[in-house]
């Protein structure tokens, strides 16, 4: 009885928050849903139910699959630099120096930065008249005269991995720092004392540790990384010929810019479908690496 009723107390309690939700994330998905099965126009005439011809349309477009490509190829290199940066960048703020915890108070800058604001500084830096990096790269004899980072498809979706990639790795870096102070002290010492060199304490003493928090940044990086849009959108707009058009940015223009509501929800469906994989993908990594370390 008293079991029962403190399981009726919790959801009655929870009530209120599962009213909310249902208001504001679940209704709007249905009705996402919903709109993906029919040729929907965001203004006008249409809402005629369509099945599957929306998604087969866009499976078989080669902007989707263009836009999947450019996605991709912009999350994994993106998160890997951050992991990659962010842990180089704990390791040595880790060390003890004079000066230490003001870098370790400005770290966190990069992150804070509101993206727009990070967009649009970017874009000074690349400018292709007087940016500082052509200027940069002008007088230390790497260029021989500016050149259009943003406007050459061949290097604006590097230039903007290296622009989003600036503003996250502080968030993997402060991760990777707070589990290097959970590293018992005594179990380093043991590892110096039996000889290992400074890899193979990384590997076998540090990286253990670090596994798991290391997991937490990546998914929340790669579900930010997939589902990229206002930086893109502010620095390029998915150009130039559409070497960085994202699907984010293709829902936008399906959605808006070609005011096909019903197509623009079902891309929208199989984008969120693509971040409901990968964060049950690394769920299941997260819980895999904790049990091994346990």
């Amino acid at each position: 009885m008293n079991a029962g009723w403190t399981a009726t107390r919790a959801w009655l309690l929870m009530l209120p928050l599962l009213i909310v939700m249902l208001s504001v994330i679940g209704w709007p998905f249905f009705d996402t849903v919903r709109l993906s099965f029919t040729d929907a126009r965001l203004v006008g005439t249409g809402g005629d139910f369509v099945g599957f011809a929306n998604y087969e349309r866009l499976f078989s477009s080669r902007a989707f699959r263009r836009a999947f490509l450019v996605t991709t190829q912009f999350a994994v290199v993106s998160v890997l630099v951050e992991v990659v940066l962010g842990v180089l960048v704990a390791l040595l703020l880790y060390q003890n120096f004079r000066g230490r915890n003001v870098l370790r108070a400005l770290l966190i800058l990069p992150w804070a930065l509101p993206t727009v604001v990070n967009a649009l500084l970017w874009r000074l830096i690349y400018n292709p008249e007087y940016g500082a990096l052509n200027a940069l790269l002008v007088q230390i004899g790497l260029l021989d005269a500016y050149r259009s980072w943003l406007g050459d498809p061949n290097s604006a979706l590097v230039a903007l991995i290296v622009a989003d990639a600036w503003k996250n790795f502080p968030l993997v870096a402060l991760i990777s720092l707070a589990a290097l102070h959970a590293v018992p002290h005594d179990i380093k010492a043991a590892a110096i004392v039996d000889g290992a060199g400074a890899l193979a304490r990384f590997r076998f003493v540090i990286l253990p540790y670090l596994a798991g928090p290391l997991m937490v940044a990546l998914v929340l990086r790669t579900i930010e990384a997939f589902k990229v849009f206002d930086i893109i959108w502010i620095m390029t707009r998915g150009g130039p010929a559409n070497s960085t058009r994202t699907l984010s940015i293709l829902v936008y223009q399906e959605a808006f810019s070609f005011q096909r509501a019903g197509s623009g929800a079902s891309l929208a469906l199989i984008v969120t479908l693509a971040i409901t994989v990968l964060a049950v993908v690394y769920v299941a990594l997260i819980r895999k690496s904790a049990g091994a370390q346990f």
